[in-house]
């Protein structure tokens, strides 16, 4: 598995999705800008549904949840708070929030528990009542 080809798509996906939500819906180019984001939402399901789709598994069961497991980008954030970069120059990425999807588990009774997709290093990360509380997931 090339990790690192991983983040670029996810990372692109993500920078795209920051463009597009701060951009009014009459905005020319907003159109365009969302129907290239849906295409590389697609690519990036259709190469990584299969990588994703177990570590999903595991969190769910782990989570004791027996809510559907959606496609990648499903899990992906409206919005993503853009980090410094690291000693690497590798830009990281934050979210919080009403993201993600919404998950249901007797762990969490009576609370707004979601999962979302994070680029660099790609991760799933748990948010309860909007605030990020653990990966649950990395890719390394």
């Amino acid at each position: 598995m090339n990790w690192d080809q991983l983040d670029q798509q996810l990372t692109e996906i993500v920078q795209k999705r920051n463009k597009l939500s701060q951009m009014d819906y009459s905005d020319e180019s907003y159109d365009d800008l969302e129907e290239e984001l849906h295409d590389l939402e697609d690519e990036f399901n259709d190469e990584y549904e299969v990588v994703f789709e177990p570590q999903l598994e595991k969190i769910y069961s782990k989570l004791k949840s027996d809510t559907d497991i959606l496609l990648p980008t499903a899990y992906l954030a409206n919005k993503y708070k853009e980090m410094l970069p690291d000693a690497k120059g590798i830009v990281t990425y934050e979210v919080s929030g009403k993201e993600g999807v919404p998950i249901e588990s007797d762990q969490f009774d009576k609370m707004d528990v979601r999962i979302v997709l994070v680029p660099n290093p790609a991760r799933f990360v748990l948010i309860v009542n909007g605030k990020p509380m653990k990966d649950l997931w990395r890719s390394r």
